[in-house]
């Protein structure tokens, strides 16, 4: 991917790629095991399909995730994490802790998705 970032600063370039309201939510969910469509639509958050086809888009063009053919007829396709999208999880995990820490009524993630790798 050519550099088209607004900055060097890797925070800022960071956020360019992960930080919308949705990408580390799909990252969460994919972390889960989602793959799938549909999969991604039944997450409480409730995304909307636009969003979900165009931030799923976004991220395959960042590098995040690979878009694998899993049915031809009818065309079919499944996300699968990038080592690149990979590498998230202990982010994903530090918004975990430092969420359940400052908000007492957010969920608690169970105990496979907080052990580390």
């Amino acid at each position: 991917m050519e550099n088209t970032h607004r900055s060097g600063c890797p925070i800022s370039t960071s956020l360019e790629v992960i930080g919308d309201k949705w990408t580390l939510i799909l990252i969460r969910d994919m972390l889960c095991g989602k793959k799938r469509y549909g999969d991604f639509l039944d997450s409480p958050e409730k995304i909307t399909t636009n969003i979900l086809a165009s931030r799923l888009s976004d991220m395959e063009r960042y590098g995040l995730v690979t878009k694998q053919l899993y049915n031809k007829r009818p065309k079919r396709f499944e996300y699968v994490l990038t080592p690149m999208g990979s590498a998230l999880k202990p982010i994903v995990q530090s918004m975990c802790i430092w969420g359940n820490s400052f908000f007492p009524e957010t969920w608690v993630p169970p105990k496979s998705f907080m052990a580390p790798d």
